[in-house]
């Protein structure tokens, strides 16, 4: 790098150097190493290079809220030949229509993976995916298509993604740890996800808590949305969410509240 070159100019660099992983993607943050201190620390907003300097760049720390204009939604693999399969098929598609709905609500965009629908059939017909960004086939199991990465490479505003679909502890579980590598605060809807099993769709929760993820609920996401009562749009999400659906296998530490109707 020429001397004088600023901070975007050594990140952009960092990024060329490393464009086919999955960090060059991430928010990131420049750091120079410190004589003084022994260690990295984060460079000055102002730092210009003048020398030899011994930088790097890592993931700027996520900022874990749900807001509209900085959210996306993820509806991973909801199809046809998983409904006799998967466990509480019908209860998470119920609340994977919640979600949706309260997505075209609140303009949050969503983005549908179908896992090889030649095979494995469409998208259910009971979800509402008219207002989908993109609807794409895929054979790998994570959800971070290369038309997926455009997507968010050109979405610079989006910090969050909620999660849900099947199976828990494969598309999802990858699908996640992509993320969470790129830095995105992602939020996995566990009464919306499920596996054939309960022990490997438990277990991927918990390790996926364990990586970083917040594991939360359908009704959690849609309030922390809208933020209060006096979010334009709270009353239809309200309207959404007063009808108390099933907890589809979940532990105690995993089902929703029920106080719903007692929300004004």
């Amino acid at each position: 790098m020429p001397r004088g070159s600023e901070t975007e100019a050594l990140l952009l660099a960092l990024r060329t150097c490393f464009s086919d992983v999955p960090l060059a993607r991430a928010r990131l943050v420049l750091q120079v190493f410190s004589e003084t201190w022994g260690e990295f620390v984060d460079a000055p907003l102002d730092l210009a290079l003048q020398g030899k300097l011994k930088l790097r760049a890592v993931p700027a720390p996520q900022k874990i809220s749900l807001e509209r204009g900085s959210t996306m939604f993820f509806c991973c693999d909801m199809q046809e030949r998983f409904r006799p399969a998967v466990k509480h098929f019908a209860d998470i598609t119920a609340v994977a229509q919640r979600l949706l709905r309260g997505a075209a609500v609140l303009g949050i965009p969503v983005v549908a993976t179908e896992q090889y629908p030649k095979g494995l059939g469409s998208t259910v017909e009971e979800l509402y995916l008219v207002s989908a960004q993109m609807v794409l086939p895929k054979t790998q199991f994570s959800m971070l298509l290369p038309e997926v990465l455009t997507l968010l490479q050109n979405s610079p505003n989006i910090s969050s993604i909620v999660l849900f679909g099947v199976e828990t502890h494969v598309c999802i579980q990858q699908t996640t740890l992509d993320l969470l590598s790129c830095g995105y605060a992602v939020y996995i809807v566990a009464d919306a996800s499920s596996s054939r099993s309960d022990t490997d769709r438990h277990l991927a929760l918990q390790r996926l808590a364990q990586a970083g993820a917040v594991v939360t609920t359908s009704e959690s996401v849609l309030l922390q949305v809208v933020g209060g009562k006096d979010h334009p749009d709270f009353k239809e999400i309200q309207q959404l969410i007063r009808e108390l659906l099933p907890t589809p296998g979940l532990p105690p530490g995993h089902t929703p509240g029920s106080n719903t109707t007692g929300i004004q």
